[in-house]
């Protein structure tokens, strides 16, 4: 599970890289200041490709319930097993994307205050997302995405069973290519994450960060 995820004001310098070979952020960058905490229906960032180089958005973290599940909390994750059928093929085949977060959180404890837990790498992390379009509660439409998840086989095993599937720089261009997947070019793609993904996985680092400031988020002393 992701259920949220770090992008402080340090993401800043890492995130441009995105579009270093191509495409240019929007003009909300130039106000962005990063948030060390992102949670459901909030905004933030995601790089896709529609055709001409990467681009920055900044997008809200959400998804159109599907219509057997109409209440109960924001779909904010899709499951790599699920991909290919059913409820999550279409963006999956057409409306892929890459979510840049410095780390994410899980907490252990039954009862608050519970023990917040950041995973992270060396460096920015690129979550495979999917993006679409959905109708607020205002009958407004907004663009959104998910975060893809799979089994957890890194540090965040021992306090959740599910991870953020992550891709590493040389998969992005085929993870965010804007030609519709069909056949064996939708096999291939998800083999690929499969393979990055467990691949990041063993690279992942834990630590408990401090429950009063969460803003922090080097280890606790």
């Amino acid at each position: 599970m992701c259920g949220r995820f770090a992008n402080d004001a340090k993401t800043d310098e890492l995130i441009r890289e995105y579009v270093a070979g191509g495409g240019k952020p929007d003009d909300w960058w130039k106000s962005w200041a990063g948030a060390y905490s992102v949670a459901p229906t909030e905004d933030a960032p995601i790089v896709r490709n529609r055709g001409e180089g990467r681009i920055l958005e900044l997008v809200r973290w959400d998804w159109q319930k599907p219509a057997n599940r109409p209440k109960g909390g924001p779909v904010i994750n899709a499951r790599i097993e699920k991909l290919a059928q059913g409820f999550w093929a279409p963006a999956f085949s057409a409306a892929r994307c890459i979510v840049p977060m410095r780390g994410y959180f899980e907490w252990t404890g039954e009862k608050p205050p519970k023990t917040p837990h950041f995973l992270h790498g060396d460096g920015l992390l690129s979550a495979a997302g999917l993006t679409w379009s959905m109708e607020l509660p205002n009958g407004e439409k907004s663009r959104c995405f998910v975060v893809i998840t799979r089994e957890a086989r890194d540090a965040s095993g021992e306090v959740h069973d599910r991870m953020p599937a992550f891709l590493t720089p040389d998969t992005w261009d085929a993870w965010l290519t804007p030609e519709k997947l069909t056949g064996d070019r939708k096999t291939e793609t998800l083999a690929m994450l499969e393979h990055t993904s467990s691949d990041i996985a063993s690279t992942i680092r834990e630590h408990i960060v401090d429950p009063t400031d969460p803003t922090l988020l080097e280890p606790v002393a």
